[in-house]
């Protein structure tokens, strides 16, 4: 079974480093061990980092037919959905477990079961 894991924190509480800095390093590196982690395992099927939210465009779609395009965050909340992972395992137990092993050290995770997927037959 596969399950989306969605990586949602506080961006104001994110770490700025520089990249290339030993901090920035530091920092990747957990993240590439835990990826590595994940294809070793064989369970990881995808995943990315979402650029901030200061980036994002919304498309809105009106009942009239008409559509909407804004700039920046559509919604105004603490927390914000940073990135996410896809992850192939037997049980929701598992994908709870590989949830807690992100290391990510303030947070949450949505964790919910892929449905459909075009490529998935």
């Amino acid at each position: 079974m596969e399950y989306m894991i969605l990586l949602y924190s506080d961006e104001s509480g994110t770490p700025d480093f520089e990249p290339g800095s030993p901090e920035f390093e530091a920092m990747m590196g957990e993240w590439m061990a835990y990826n590595q982690t994940l294809v070793d395992a064989g369970q990881y099927v995808g995943g990315a980092s979402l650029a901030p939210t200061q980036t994002a465009t919304l498309l809105s779609k009106n009942v009239d037919g008409t559509e909407d395009i804004t700039d920046g965050p559509y919604a105004e909340s603490k927390e914000q959905l940073g990135g996410y992972y896809i992850v192939s395992v037997e049980t929701l137990d598992e994908a709870i477990d590989l949830a807690r092993k992100i290391p990510m050290p303030v947070g949450r995770f949505e964790i919910r079961p892929i449905a459909f997927r075009p490529d998935m037959g």
